[in-house]
């Protein structure tokens, strides 16, 4: 049975305050769905690994997303390891008890024209490639989906019906609480300022209780990394935009799988609502970072322009903020300490059209009451994927971040990819695509296929 979930803010009373050791033999920067698993896998492996999270575990991106867990429409490099994700998904549900929420539920891209159709049906030869249960659906099809509640007139569509769901504010704390009893050290409200370094090589971090020794890092900070990254002379061109999400009151169980349009997802919930999102809407607040790398994003932004709204006035706390610092000292209060948790606010006039375009596909069913509203900062990359490699420039320390809204559905299998890197263990997976240096290497940018 599921735990009464309640979302995570710095509000979250704090469950690990474990002693900060002395020396480990990895340290985690970043208690998000990344630095969780890889934490987890690493103490199976019988390394001493410790999670320093400068607020509360999955409080950002981890615990704010749709809970999708899909395989479809993946970019063709990370489709290996989102099959292998799904699977450790079940697993740990499986170890924690079912307290995961994963659930077998299928995930449905809707078609409302013909140019829409086309694209979607374009990725079936890539499910074909590796095996998936990918398949076309009619326009019959798609009606069946919703029992009968729904006139709208989708044209077709896609389905993975092996893809599943899990629900986020108590997934990866429950992983966490896995890696804890696995021998996971975990700290909470415990921000890494710094790196220590020695002739060019890692010594350990300087944290706001104290120094750890170590010789190994893992930077996934998710939504920060490129702050934190940027003060060691390190350059991710990470950007960040706002999504906002809705759940819904109980409403009858008229859609059981993941499902998206042009314009709208919904997503059947363990307490008897739905997150609802919007597909075609993101808020962007431009600071020092979005103008240094404006270039690299440009042919991201040729395509996916009509989808952002921009807006000049990031409130202090926002990791692009004009007044978050960009270098400090390790004795120094650092920026993640001033901003624990970043809460965006939602955009309310996003929700009324959620509530809106929820009635026009499903009018049979009663309106929905929100109960609640939220928003997250999603970590991007100029071609929509993440970097996953060791740091050129630094002995020791590796990168994964840039996860672009797929990262909770992914995070088992890059976390598995990084304990076996960590520990010298052969890497099942080519992770050229992902490589640090592929934004400066003279290399063509390649856009990932993202939906």
């Amino acid at each position: 049975m599921l735990a009464n979930p309640h979302r995570i803010t710095i509000n979250t009373p704090i469950i690990f305050r474990d002693k900060l050791p002395a020396k480990v033999d990895i340290v985690i920067i970043g208690g998000g769905v990344i630095g969780v698993f890889t934490a987890l896998y690493l103490a199976r492996m019988g390394k001493r690994v410790l999670i320093c999270e400068k607020g509360r575990i999955a409080a950002e991106q981890s615990s704010r997303n749709w809970g999708w867990i899909r395989q479809q429409g993946r970019d063709v490099a990370e489709l290996p390891i989102m099959m292998q994700s799904l699977k450790l998904w079940h697993q740990v549900n499986n170890q924690t008890g079912g307290q995961c929420g994963v659930c077998t539920v299928g995930v449905n891209y809707l078609a409302t024209t013909e140019a829409e159709l086309q694209k979607l049906e374009q990725w079936l030869s890539v499910a074909k490639q590796h095996g998936l249960d990918s398949r076309k659906l009619s326009g019959k099809d798609v009606a069946d989906l919703f029992s009968g509640q729904s006139n709208r007139q989708w044209i077709g569509g896609v389905c993975t019906p092996s893809d599943s769901r899990a629900e986020p504010w108590i997934a990866v704390p429950s992983v966490a609480r896995l890696a804890h009893r696995s021998g996971a050290y975990i700290r909470e409200n415990c921000a890494v300022r710094a790196l220590d370094t020695a002739a060019g090589k890692l010594a350990g971090v300087v944290t706001e209780d104290g120094r750890v020794a170590c010789e190994q890092v893992v930077l996934a900070a998710g939504a920060w990394s490129s702050v934190f990254a940027r003060n060691h002379g390190i350059d991710i061109p990470q950007l960040v935009v706002r999504a906002t999400v809705a759940q819904t009151c109980k409403l009858p169980a008229f859609a059981t799988g993941n499902s998206a349009d042009e314009q709208l997802a919904i997503r059947r919930r363990a307490d008897g609502g739905y997150t609802v999102a919007l597909a075609d809407r993101h808020d962007f607040f431009p600071g020092k970072d979005a103008f240094r790398h404006f270039l690299t994003y440009l042919p991201l932004l040729k395509l996916s322009w009509k989808q952002i709204r921009v807006h000049f006035n990031a409130p202090p706390g926002f990791p692009d903020s004009w007044f978050t610092p960009r270098s400090w000292t390790a004795d120094q209060v650092s920026p993640f300490e001033k901003t624990r948790v970043v809460e965006p606010q939602p955009n309310m006039k996003y929700v009324n059209l959620m509530i809106s375009r929820f009635m026009t596909r499903f009018p049979k069913v009663d309106k929905p009451t929100m109960l609640n509203c939220w928003a997250g900062m999603i970590d991007t990359m100029p071609d929509v994927v993440p970097v996953l490699d060791r740091a050129p420039v630094l002995d020791g320390l590796v990168i994964a971040t840039g996860m672009s809204g797929h990262g909770f559905g992914i995070g088992p299998g890059y976390g598995r990819i990084i304990a076996r890197m960590l520990s010298g263990r052969q890497i099942e997976h080519d992770l050229s695509r992902f490589r640090f240096n592929r934004f400066t290497d003279s290399s063509p940018l390649v856009l990932g296929y993202s939906l």
